[in-house]
C-alpha cells in the first residue's frame, strides 16, 4: 500500500469518527426517546388488552333492565382494577366480623375476625381472594361454566341496608340476558359469627347439571395463625357431619400429604378447621353429597393446607329455584357453638377427645373452667385452681396408691430375707414366694397402680384440653407469652439432624420443669417400692420415660405442661404431708397380725368346697 492510499484511508477515518462526535445524542435525550416509545408500546398493548376485556365483559355479565327487578341502589363499595376491568368489592360487617365480597364471582373473598390478632399481631384473616375459590359449576351451550369467574352486579334493597335490628343485606346479581339471571344475597345479623346466602335461580332452564343437583366447589388454602406451626398443623384438618350421624374428621396425625374422602350420602355441614378457628359452610336441610380433600402444604409456604370440596345442592330447573346455604366464619370456643349453634353439633370442632374423655372435659373441665374464668382474669391463676380442685377431687385415690406403697416398703426387709435364701437362678421359685407373703398379708403389688390408672383419663383429658382452649391463646403468665403454644426459654435457628425434627428448635421451660419435677416423683415412690429392686429396669426407665415426654411435648402448650408440673409439685407435697402421718412400725405390726390369722373363706369358695365334697375329694391336709 503506497502513501497516498495510507493517507486517504486515515482522512476517511477522522471524517466518521468527527461525524459520530457531531451527531450524537445526549444520554437524556436517548433515554426520554426510549421512554416515549414504551408507552406507545404499552397504549396500544392496553388498548388491544381492553378490547378483548369489554367484549368478555359483555360476554359474561351486562346488567339489563328486566321487568322482574326490583328498585336497587347500589351498596357502599370498594372499589378495584384489575387488568382493566373496574369490579367492586363490598364490605359488610358487624360487631364480631368483617366479610368482603367481590362482584368477581360474587363470593366472600375474605374474612377477618375482629377480636383475634395472629401470632405476628396481624387481624386474624382465615382466607384472602388468591387463597380461596367459590362458584357454581354446569354447562351452558355445551360449554363448561363456573359462576367463579362470572362478574356480577351488587346491589341491595333500599330499605335494607339501615333494617331495624341492623341487618345488612347485599345482593350480587349476574345477568346472562332479560329473563336469566343468577342472584346470591348476603345477611349479616349484628353479634353473629354467620352469615346467610340465599341462591335463587331465575330462567336458566337451558343449564345443564347433574338430575336433582348443582355442584359447588369450595376451596380454602388455611393461613397459618400460630406461633407453632407443628402443633398448629396437627388440629388443622376438615371436619364434616354426616346428617343424623356423629361428626366424623380427616386424620390429624399423618404424614400422607394427601387425604380424599367421597360421601355418597347426605351431610349438614363440611368444615375447615385449623387449631382455634373454622370456616363452615352448613346445609339449610342438607348437601346430596360431596367429595373432600385435604392437602399438606410445604413448611417453606405461609399455609398450612389446602381444603377443597365439591358439594352437591340440590337444584330443579323449574326456571324460579331458591336453595341457600349458611356459613359460620369464626373461633372453635365450646361454650359459644354449643349455646348459639348447639342443634348442629358444631361444639364437636372443639377437639376434646372421645369415648369417657370427652365426657370429663365436657362435663366436669370446660364448666370447672369456666366458672373461675367469671372470677378471675389470670389464666395462669386459674390453671392452678383448677390443679388444685382436681388434686383435691383424686386425694382418696392417691392415699389409697401411698398407702399400698408403704406396706410394700415395710415388707422389703422380709423379702430381702427371701432373696437371700432362694438364689437368683431359681426365679419362679423366688416369685413364687415373694406372691405368697403378699397373700399371706393381705397385699397386692399393684395395689399402688390401680389408683394411678384411674387417674389416668383425667391426665389425658387435660392433655385434649388445654392445647385446643382458644381462652387461653396468646394469654401470658410469668415468663411464657402465649400459655397455648410453648414457652421457649432458648431457640436456635440452624437444623440439627433429629434435634430439630423431635425438638424443634427451642427449649420450653416449663416442659423441662414438668420433666425435672417427673423424675424426683418418680425417684420418691421408687424408693418406697420393694419391687424396684427386683426389677433393675424400673430405674432406667424412672429416667427414660420423662425425657420421653419432654420431648413430645416440647412443642405442645405451656398451659398444659405447667398443669402437668403443678400436679407433679403438688403430688410430691402431698407424700412428703402423709409421710408424717402415718406410721410405718403401725402398718408392718397390722401386716403381721394378718399372717395367722384364718382367713374366712368367699362363698364362691365355700360353695367350691361342697362341691368337692360331694364328689367324694378330700383335700390335703396342711403340714
Amino acid at each position: 500500500m503506497d502513501r497516498n492510499s495510507i493517507i486517504g484511508i486515515v482522512i476517511i477515518a477522522v471524517i466518521f469518527v468527527v461525524f459520530s462526535i457531531v451527531n450524537k445524542k445526549p444520554a437524556e435525550q436517548l433515554a426520554e426517546e426510549k421512554r416515549i416509545n414504551d408507552s406507545i408500546r404499552k397504549v396500544e398493548e392496553i388498548a388491544q388488552r381492553e378490547a378483548e376485556l369489554e367484549k368478555l365483559k359483555k360476554e359474561l355479565n351486562q346488567p339489563v333492565a328486566t321487568e322482574n327487578a326490583v328498585e336497587m341502589t347500589p351498596v357502599a363499595e370498594v372499589k378495584v382494577k384489575v387488568d382493566t376491568v373496574d369490579y367492586r368489592k363490598i364490605i359488610l360487617e358487624n360487631d364480631l366480623i368483617r366479610v368482603v365480597l367481590s362482584e368477581k364471582g360474587g363470593r366472600p373473598v375474605s374474612v377477618e375476625l375482629k377480636d383475634y390478632m395472629r401470632y405476628d399481631s396481624v387481624p386474624v384473616r382465615l382466607f384472602d381472594e388468591d387463597s380461596s375459590k367459590f362458584g357454581m359449576q354446569y354447562s351452558w351451550n355445551n360449554r363448561p361454566r363456573n359462576t367463579g369467574d362470572f362478574y356480577f352486579q351488587a346491589l341491595t334493597k333500599s330499605n335494607d341496608l339501615n333494617a331495624e335490628n341492623d341487618t345488612q343485606t347485599v345482593i350480587m346479581r349476574y345477568n346472562r340476558d332479560e329473563a336469566n339471571y343468577i342472584e346470591y344475597r348476603y345477611s349479616l345479623a349484628p353479634g353473629r359469627y354467620l352469615l346467610n346466602m340465599e341462591i335463587e335461580f331465575v330462567g336458566m332452564k337451558d343449564i345443564s347439571t347433574p338430575l336433582g343437583s348443582i355442584d359447588l366447589n369450595w376451596m380454602i388454602n388455611s393461613p397459618q395463625q400460630e406461633r407453632g406451626r407443628d402443633n398448629e398443623m396437627i388440629y388443622t384438618t376438615l371436619y364434616y357431619k354426616p346428617l343424623g350421624d356423629d361428626v366424623d374428621f380427616f386424620r390429624m396425625r399423618t404424614k400422607k400429604a394427601v387425604q380424599e374422602e367421597s360421601f355418597p350420602t347426605s351431610l349438614e355441614w363440611i368444615a375447615y378447621k385449623d387449631q382455634f378457628f373454622s370456616s363452615v359452610i352448613i346445609a339449610r336441610d342438607a348437601f346430596l353429597d360431596a367429595n373432600m380433600q385435604s392437602e399438606i402444604k410445604s413448611k417453606s409456604s405461609k399455609y398450612l393446607k389446602k381444603f377443597e370440596s365439591r358439594i352437591s345442592l340440590p337444584f330443579e330447573k323449574t326456571g324460579n329455584y331458591t336453595t341457600g346455604v349458611d356459613f359460620y366464619f369464626g373461633p372453635n370456643k365450646y361454650k359459644l357453638l354449643k349455646n348459639k349453634y348447639g342443634e348442629k353439633r358444631l361444639y364437636d370442632l372443639v377437639t376434646v377427645g372421645k369415648g369417657i374423655i370427652k365426657w370429663i372435659n365436657q362435663i366436669v373441665i370446660i364448666n370447672l373452667f369456666d366458672f373461675l374464668n367469671r372470677f378471675i382474669s389470670n389464666y395462669g391463676i386459674i390453671i392452678l385452681l383448677m390443679t388444685l380442685v382436681i388434686k383435691i377431687f383424686l386425694l382418696p385415690l392417691t392415699f389409697k396408691s401411698y398407702m399400698s406403697t408403704a406396706k410394700m416398703k415395710v415388707l422389703k426387709p422380709q423379702i430381702d430375707e427371701i432373696n437371700k435364701k432362694i438364689p437368683k437362678e431359681k426365679a419362679m421359685e423366688r416369685q413364687q414366694a415373694t406372691m405368697a407373703l403378699y397373700k399371706k398379708v393381705g397385699v397386692s403389688p399393684l395395689g399402688g397402680c390401680l389408683p394411678m390408672l384411674l387417674q389416668m383419663p383425667i391426665l389425658y383429658a387435660m392433655f385434649r384440653f388445654f392445647p385446643t382452649s382458644i381462652e387461653l391463646r396468646q394469654q401470658s403468665f410469668l415468663w411464657a407469652k402465649d400459655l397455648s403454644t410453648y414457652d421457649a426459654i432458648f431457640e436456635w435457628h440452624k437444623y440439627i439432624p433429629f434435634i430439630t425434627n423431635t425438638l424443634g428448635n427451642h427449649i420450653s421451660l416449663f416442659t423441662l420443669l414438668m420433666t425435672v419435677s417427673t423424675i424426683i416423683s418418680m425417684k420418691f415412690t421408687n424408693q418406697s417400692n420393694a419391687s424396684s429392686q427386683q426389677m433393675p429396669g424400673m430405674q432406667s426407665m424412672m429416667y427414660v420415660m420423662p425425657v420421653m415426654f419432654m420431648v413430645f411435648l416440647n412443642k405442645y402448650s405451656a398451659g398444659l405442661t405447667y398443669y402437668y408440673f403443678l400436679a407433679n409439685v403438688i403430688t410430691i407435697g402431698q407424700n412428703l404431708l402423709f409421710k408424717q402421718f402415718i406410721d410405718e412400725e403401725e402398718i408392718l405390726a397390722k401386716l403381721e397380725s394378718k399372717k395367722n390369722k384364718t382367713r374366712k373363706k368367699s362363698k364362691f369358695q365355700q360353695r367350691m368346697a361342697e362341691l368337692a365334697k360331694q364328689q367324694g375329694y378330700k383335700p390335703a391336709k396342711r403340714k
